[in-house]
């Protein structure tokens, strides 16, 4: 009996130990993973938001053409965030430039109606703001993933193996309040 009241013992001071470990890393890494996938998604948005704009402005451009300021401070707010950033609070950065740039070139199409009747400004200003829509989806998916993460890492008992893990602590999209919704028209 007694050998196996000493395997019992060793079952229980390293299998579970080591299970518990094993399936903590695994949650740590699923977790990190869908904070991965949700910034993708994010990505995506931008993407489509960034297509956007050069039809927009060419369009604008047929209307407005003495408006070159306007469409040149477009065009560089759309390459500075189309560009790389090192995370989420400079991308975050770069889109409030590219959010006020926008701003500015609806600001200067009020000044023509002809414009603001055309259906393609019209469907390119339905298309940004229904992306702007997806664009909040997508951050606020984004920002509950790591949040989840986050937590999870500074909870105990998890909390005792994350340094081992090497997954480190998410950071948020903490989009400045101007582009947190579409530009706002006023026709």
């Amino acid at each position: 009996m007694e050998p196996l009241i000493v395997v019992l013992v060793l079952v229980l001071l390293v299998v579970v130990p080591l299970g518990w470990g094993v399936a903590t890393y695994n949650g740590f890494v699923r977790l990190r993973n869908l904070v991965q996938e949700a910034w993708r998604q994010i990505d995506v948005e931008l993407q489509r938001r960034h297509d956007l704009i050069p039809n927009l402005v060419e369009t604008v451009k047929g209307y407005a053409a003495h408006e070159r300021a306007v469409f040149d401070e477009v065009t560089r707010a759309r390459a500075l965030a189309s560009g790389p950033a090192s995370g989420p609070a400079e991308q975050a950065a770069h889109e409030n430039v590219l959010t006020q740039a926008i701003g500015r070139l609806f600001a200067v199409a009020e000044a023509y109606p002809q414009l603001r009747a055309s259906e393609n400004f019209q469907q390119l200003q339905s298309e940004l703001s229904r992306t702007e829509d997806q664009l909040a989806f997508a951050r606020q998916y984004y920002n509950d993933a790591v949040a989840t993460l986050n937590r999870t890492m500074v909870t105990i008992p998890w909390s005792m193996l994350v340094g081992m893990s090497g997954v480190e602590k998410g950071e948020f999209y903490d989009a400045p309040e101007a582009s947190t919704a579409p530009p706002e028209v006023r026709f």
